[in-house]
C-alpha cells in the first residue's frame, strides 16, 4: 500500500491546472473548502460530497476496555468520533481502479 499522498498543495495544483485560477487563489479556495467543511464537522453538522463520501460526528458512550498487554480492564471515557462513509459510487470507482490493476498485472 505504498501510494501516494495527496496534500493540500496537490489540490491547489489541481485547481490551479483545470480551473484557472492564480496558484495563491487556488490554495486560497483549497483552504476555505477544508475550512468550511472543518468548521460544520466541529459544530456537529453532516457533510455530504454527493458521489464522494459522508462524515458525521458520533457520540460513543463510556465503556469498559482491556489494556492488550496486561489484560487489566481500563475505563474508556465517552467521546465524540468522525466517521468516514465513502458513496457507492466512490467505492465503485476503487474497485473498478483495483479490477482493472488486477487484470493489467500491476497489482
Amino acid at each position: 500500500m505504498g501510494g501516494k499522498t495527496v496534500t493540500r498543495a496537490d489540490l491547489a495544483e489541481a485547481v490551479f491546472r483545470k480551473v484557472g485560477l492564480s496558484r495563491t487563489e487556488s490554495a486560497s479556495l483549497v483552504e476555505m473548502v477544508i475550512d468550511e467543511v472543518c468548521n460544520a464537522i466541529v459544530r456537529g453538522e453532516s457533510v455530504k460530497l454527493s458521489s464522494f463520501a459522508t462524515f458525521q460526528i458520533r457520540d460513543k458512550n463510556e465503556r469498559i476496555g482491556r489494556n492488550p498487554k496486561t489484560g487489566e480492564e481500563v475505563p474508556i471515557s465517552p467521546r465524540r468520533v468522525m466517521t468516514f462513509k465513502a458513496s457507492n459510487v466512490l467505492k465503485k470507482r476503487v474497485l473498478d481502479a483495483h479490477v482493472k490493476r488486477k487484470n493489467s498485472g500491476k497489482l
